[in-house]
């Protein structure tokens, strides 16, 4: 099952074209994944007590169109890729249409699992695997 976490678009997100800025995207879909985690049993805080974080190492965005200010917008995500130190997660950005909510992008990010006091990377532990959940397809278009 996909998760889907509404976005609030602010004013101050939105260029000059009228749409929000295409580095707002990676800010959107950090909260996501941080709301995806919490919905699966794992606040981010939980996370960090246990001694883990995770660090984006890749990130992909496709755009087929924009969103602005005002507009209803969610983000689906879901697993994509599970291995050993990293995981990378899809996002789906929805804009409500009609009766229906329209892709306007899609984004895939990879992250790799770091201990909390600086030591590096970590395999992913099983509090993190949980949260996961098994990798699905790719998200529908």
């Amino acid at each position: 099952m996909t998760f889907t976490h509404p976005v609030n678009v602010r004013y101050l997100e939105v260029d000059q074209q009228g749409v929000v800025f295409n580095g707002w995207y990676l800010a959107y879909f950090d909260d996501a994944m941080t709301a995806f985690l919490a919905d699966r049993g794992l606040p981010y805080k939980s996370m960090t007590d246990a001694g883990y974080d995770v660090q984006l190492v890749r990130s992909e965005i496709d755009w087929k169109a924009g969103v602005g200010w005002g507009d209803d917008v969610r983000i689906a995500v879901s697993t994509s890729r599970i291995g050993r130190t990293s995981f990378a997660l899809d996002f789906e950005v929805r804009r409500h249409s009609g009766e229906s909510y329209a892709v306007t992008c899609l984004g895939r990010t990879v992250y790799v699992v770091v201990a909390v006091d600086g030591s590096g990377k970590r395999e992913i532990p099983d509090l993190i695997m949980k949260a996961l959940g098994d990798p699905l397809p790719d998200l529908p278009a």
